[in-house]
């Protein structure tokens, strides 16, 4: 069986872990390819945004736990 197909039969919670797990060593390794310009440009749109309401926020586990909850549906 092939990587990919044993990733699939994983949880979508599982998926998601592995998700978050390959992108920490990803970035652990400093191999995040560069942004594009339209990421930039979004990227200071929202650091802009944060600036203004900086109290305007919802927990990384909140987020989480919504979405999660939207894909069980």
């Amino acid at each position: 069986m092939h990587l990919l197909d044993q990733v699939r039969q994983l949880s979508v919670e599982e998926q998601l872990e592995l998700v978050e797990a390959l992108w920490d060593n990803i970035v652990e390794r400093n191999a995040v390819p560069p942004l594009t310009d339209a990421q930039k440009v979004e990227l200071d749109r929202r650091l802009a945004e944060h600036d203004a309401n900086p109290d305007d926020v919802i927990p990384w586990p909140e987020v989480r736990a919504s979405a999660l909850a939207r894909i069980k549906r």
